[in-house]
């Protein structure tokens, strides 16, 4: 089953530290700042969700040709089709401590109509499922997109600054402020029957946080309700029900037994600490290492049957510098390098796996066939390739030449390469 998440995407970053002190000259906390994290956020959060829970999913998307658009596509641990935003990317920073948030700035975004490409048109369309989250940002708004969504299986998550759900939609998702700001009802068994009639939907369910849910199909209105859990915060939980009810629509459930999941894991989610508790990738990583003069280093591949070649290679990359960053060959990407029975892992399943070495700092997941893309985003200092290569024959080399870095080769180990250990397995 193929997935599609298309609509607007963001950049989250937390600062996180602890404040034990008052600013002398105003009656504020200090933050001391220990560590910032950045993950992709809006649309991309959720992709990625799906993709972490096994999905065959590709991000479709407006970014801004700016230093946040550019982190969010590194960020990334999933393929993606992109458009063009006119409006700087949209930046939420929060400023946590103790596991809750101090204060929240918001740069970027701003008036945008960002139009749907060709190509983006064609991916929603090739989906067996998609999921819209709109953040208000506009792409949802394209009337070519509206179009091409009413011809395929959609749940829509919507936005108080958003256009209406696509007539016909499976399921839209508002929570009770957006149900109420939406309908003018503040009760919600009484805003989801009004919305099922106005937008024409299939199904609407109305998220009320502890509360459950409460899905109207056009029949007796069904209430969900929510296991008990500490909240201290809530950030990502409406993606989280969102993608949960997608997947599980796409498999064939029905509507009632897909929400009663998506209220599960959504708090199962919170319980584990909301977007807090994602594997985040430190912000700091690449930027300190640069801060003190380090060398950061890059290597790439599929790694899909992770074998003691790889890991000897790995090792020998982290040696070089102080970082060392993989960048990883998307689903989509392996099957047209090795064929159809290829990956053996999933996406998700290698990052993880890779993450979990020691020598591996940081994974990003690219959906081209070639690396340059994201090379020119993360901008090594050194590039390593194992196997029987000459370094100057390799097309990273003039890509990593531009701003200074180089390329190294490191020893091939005979005998330990994927092809010839599934080879044997035949």
């Amino acid at each position: 089953m193929r997935l599609v998440v298309v609509g607007d995407s963001l950049l989250d970053v937390d600062v996180e530290g602890t404040a034990e002190r008052l600013c002398p000259d105003a009656p504020a906390p200090v933050l001391d700042v220990s560590a910032e994290r950045a993950r992709p956020g809006g649309a991309a959060l959720a992709a990625t969700m799906a993709a972490r829970d096994g999905a065959d999913v590709t991000l479709v998307s407006a970014l801004a040709d700016d230093e946040d658009g550019h982190r969010i596509r590194s960020l990334l641990e999933v393929p993606g089709v992109f458009g063009r935003s006119s409006a700087p990317t949209s930046v939420k920073t929060r400023l946590r401590c103790g596991g809750t948030s101090l204060a929240r700035m918001d740069r970027g975004g701003g008036p945008s109509e960002p139009k749907a490409t060709d190509d983006m048109l064609d991916a929603v369309l090739s989906a067996d499922f998609v999921l819209a989250s709109d953040y208000g940002r506009g792409l949802l708004r394209d009337e070519r997109l509206r179009a091409v969504l009413t011809r395929v299986p959609v749940v829509w998550d919507p936005h108080p600054r958003g256009p209406a759900p696509v007539p016909g939609a499976r399921l839209v998702t508002p929570n009770l402020a957006e149900a109420t700001a939406f309908s003018g009802h503040s009760d919600a068994f009484e805003a989801a029957e009004e919305l099922l009639s106005r937008w024409r939907s299939r199904a609407v369910v109305v998220t009320r946080g502890s509360g459950g849910a409460v899905l109207h199909c056009g029949g007796t209105p069904v209430a969900v309700p929510a296991p008990k859990v500490s909240v201290l915060d809530p950030c990502g939980a409406g993606d989280r029900f969102a993608v949960t009810a997608a997947a599980r629509l796409a498999a064939g459930a029905t509507p009632d037994e897909a929400v009663a999941d998506a209220v599960l894991s959504a708090a199962r989610f919170l319980a584990d600490g909301g977007v807090s508790g994602m594997t985040a990738t430190p912000m700091s990583t690449m930027d300190a290492v640069r801060a003190r003069g380090g060398v950061v280093v890059a290597t790439g591949g599929c790694f899909d049957v992770l074998h003691a070649g790889h890991v000897r290679m790995l090792r020998a990359a982290r040696d070089l510098g102080d970082c060392l960053v993989v960048c990883l060959n998307s689903d989509a990407s392996v099957r047209r390098l090795k064929g159809p029975e290829r990956p053996v892992n999933r996406q998700a399943d290698r990052v993880e796996v890779l993450r979990a070495l020691g020598c591996v700092d940081e994974v990003v997941v690219f959906p081209e066939d070639t690396p340059e893309r994201v090379l020119r985003d993360l901008r090594p200092d050194v590039w390593v390739k194992g196997g029987d290569y000459t370094a100057e024959l390799l097309p990273e080399t003039a890509v990593v030449r531009h701003w200074g870095g180089r390329t190294v080769v490191v020893p091939y180990h005979r005998g330990r390469s994927t092809t010839e250990i599934l080879s044997r397995r035949g």
